[in-house]
């Protein structure tokens, strides 16, 4: 019996500074997230049952016949323990397969935790009520493990957690999660069944129910030390990413350990020596351990920092292998993505370049410590990379490795950048080369296609000034002259996409807008659509040709027209901005989904059953040939409408404006509405 006396005080230390070891990793860690919280009372509920009992076994030790108050004090350990355990086990498992396996749970499975807690406020008013009339003496006699109803109640807590955790574990896709959810139910069962076995026996055979008790008080010390496993060697919940917390902990919890050792010897060599002399040479010893605590730990460290570096290596690989995909966008985002999770932080941005008016990166809930380093290249700042603990601060390993990630950014940045403009230049020869091929195919089939045409209609065109011609023969005529025009107008516009623009020049961008616009009114009356044409009172030049900028203004206002079949407005709008020419076209048609938003610029592409599909693409080979940028948003609001924005670079010489505007007039007084 004394036997598993001194066992029971052995485990129920380990216990204690294991889960009072969680405590600190949590606190440390100080994630705002629901499941953080309820792990941590869990873990406070084991803290405090451990505590309470290990405060209980020494006070006996210690007075035979403990005082009154230390009674009570391990006594309210205890109970609030017992209280909080049996819920908090049970939901902190719903909230795990919630927020992080993202599993839906069932409703049952939350009207079981309302029950639970409702038991556990139950309980605490029963353990009130009865330390009131019989004292606290008579709650621990309760708690105690001769107790028939609460080694029921245990039993019922490790069957609860072992059904959680099954439950749990097997959805669970990460391998060292699995493994540990197998562990906690390996452990779950065993308690149970020492719990269940102890209940048969309790009254039949008090050494094997002593027995059972110390080997639970044992048994679920390996839940806590699990988790300290699994959260430093492969970071389960990223709680053990702050690796100076764990090793200040860590020496902090021998050297307590070491001195209650030095008291408890002073306490046993108090008859042969003065526990002052007894103190003082097992403190002195101390200095004769360095040396060989050096020789031990110091190949675990650099073993460690050995990994840490390979790590880092590891990554520094996968980044640059990320770096040759040519995307610059998608390499700064896989670049936070494992920086945060290799370093366990809140969160981590890159912005290259610098954003002056960004708002500083902080912590979810504020609690972390935010960090900006700057991302250099040859003495250049290009631009920045911030990150946020999850804890109270960065830690030095961390802040590290931090700084080795943003001196080797820049190199991967500037591959990414080059490899990205290879692959533009790449792309843009190849569509010009494919374009070139079009275009010499669309003008020789025009070439050959348009001097039979002309033929044909010249030939029509004089049957139908024959008067004598019957009115059945007429209109077949009218309608092959108008199939000839429409056939005409469409080898044009192939002629249109197969040739480049004139040389650019200074022209009016206001007037020639305007121009078009009116050109293009009577159209859009016939569709029932409104045109409004509005600009600034003074002109805007800009580099282009008159035929390029007409041509991109007349397939835009068509292609809005034609969008509305059943009426509605198209706004011309043009503006300055920025030393450009920003010009916008918006109708209130259907809207374009962004699958066909994808293709719209591409040759011969068209949803029109009459369309040839090249209305958007001259539009869009004209911009680009005057160096400027097309954009569409769509839709505009209530899932309609569409807007295509065309930026263009002003021109420097204004002197050729009046040359090439011709008798256009702009209306400098007001903006103008068609």
């Amino acid at each position: 019996m004394a036997l598993l006396f001194y066992l029971r005080l052995i485990a129920l230390t380990a216990g204690t500074l294991v889960y009072l070891f969680i405590i600190a990793l949590i606190l440390g860690h100080r994630r705002p997230r629901r499941l953080e919280r309820l792990l941590f009372f869990l873990i406070l509920a084991l803290f405090l049952l451990y505590a309470g009992g290990l405060l209980q076994i020494n006070a006996q030790i210690q007075y035979g016949f403990p005082p009154q108050a230390t009674v009570w004090l391990y006594a309210g350990l205890m109970v609030l323990g017992t209280i909080l355990l049996q819920p908090f086990v049970w939901h902190t498992h719903l909230e795990y397969a919630r927020s992080i396996q993202r599993v839906s749970v069932p409703l049952f499975f939350w009207v079981v935790t309302v029950l639970l807690y409702l038991g556990a406020i139950a309980e605490a008013a029963f353990v009130v009520v009865l330390s009131r009339k019989a004292g606290a003496a008579a709650a621990v006699a309760m708690l105690g493990h001769g107790n028939f109803n609460f080694t029921v109640y245990w039993a019922l807590c490790a069957g609860l957690a072992a059904i959680a955790q099954i439950w749990v574990t097997l959805p669970e896709e990460s391998r060292p999660a699995k493994i540990l959810g197998r562990w906690l139910i390996a452990v779950s069962c065993v308690l149970f069944a020492a719990l269940a076995t102890r209940v048969v026996y309790l009254a039949a055979s008090p050494f094997l129910s002593d027995l059972l008790t110390t080997a639970v008080v044992i048994g679920a010390v390996f839940p806590g030390a699990l988790l300290i496993y699994y959260a430093l060697r492969h970071n389960f919940l990223e709680i053990g990413a702050q690796r100076n917390l764990v090793y200040a902990l860590s020496a902090t919890f021998l050297a307590l350990l070491y001195l209650a050792l030095v008291r408890r010897v002073s306490g046993w060599l108090e008859p042969v020596l003065p526990p002052e002399a007894t103190s003082s040479v097992l403190v002195f010893i101390l200095i004769f351990l360095f040396e060989p605590l050096e020789r031990a730990i110091g190949p675990a460290l650099d073993r460690r920092f050995r990994e840490r570096i390979e790590r880092w290596q590891g990554l520094t690989k996968e980044l640059q292998e990320q770096a040759r995909s040519g995307n610059l966008g998608q390499l700064i985002a896989f670049a936070e993505k494992r920086i945060r999770a290799e370093f366990g932080l809140a969160a981590v941005r890159i912005s290259v370049p610098r954003d002056p008016s960004a708002k500083p990166l902080e912590s979810p809930g504020g609690l972390g410590h935010a960090v900006k380093i700057p991302l250099a290249k040859d003495g250049q700042e290009i631009g920045l990379l911030e990150a946020t603990s999850t804890g109270s601060y960065l830690t030095g390993e961390t802040s590290a490795g931090l700084q080795f990630f943003a001196e080797q950014l820049p190199a991967m940045i500037d591959l990414c950048s080059l490899i990205e403009e290879k692959l533009r230049l790449e792309r843009e020869l190849a569509e010009r080369e494919r374009l070139a091929v079009l275009g010499q195919m669309a003008a020789s089939v025009s070439h050959n296609l348009r001097n039979p045409l002309s033929s044909m209609k010249i030939v029509m065109q004089v049957l139908l000034e024959n008067p004598r011609l019957s009115s059945d023969v007429r209109h077949d005529c009218e309608l092959v002259v108008a199939e000839l025009d429409r056939m005409s107008t469409k080898l044009k516009q192939l002629l249109n996409f197969a040739k480049p623009a004139v040389s650019e020049k200074s022209v009016g961008a206001v007037a020639l807008a305007k121009q078009t616009t009116e050109l293009l009114r009577k159209d859009a009356e016939r569709h029932h659509v409104a045109l409004e044409f509005s600009a600034p009172g003074e002109e805007i030049p800009v580099l282009a040709s008159d035929e390029a900028f007409s041509e991109v203004v007349s397939n835009l206002v068509v292609n809005a027209i034609e969008a509305q079949p059943d009426g509605g407005s198209v706004k011309v709008n043009l503006a300055r901005a920025d030393g450009r020419l920003d010009m916008s076209i918006e109708d209130e048609g259907p809207g374009i989904s962004p699958e066909l938003r994808a293709r719209m610029f591409q040759p011969f592409f068209t949803t029109k059953v009459s369309g040839t599909g090249l209305g958007l693409a001259i539009a869009a080979r004209r911009v680009a040939e005057m160096t400027g940028t097309i954009t569409c948003e769509s839709p505009l609001a209530d899932s309609k409408g569409t807007r295509f924005r065309i930026t263009l670079p002003l021109a420097t010489d204004t002197t050729e404006q009046a040359e090439h505007t011709g008798d256009i007039a702009v209306d400098a007084a007001k903006p103008t509405t068609v």
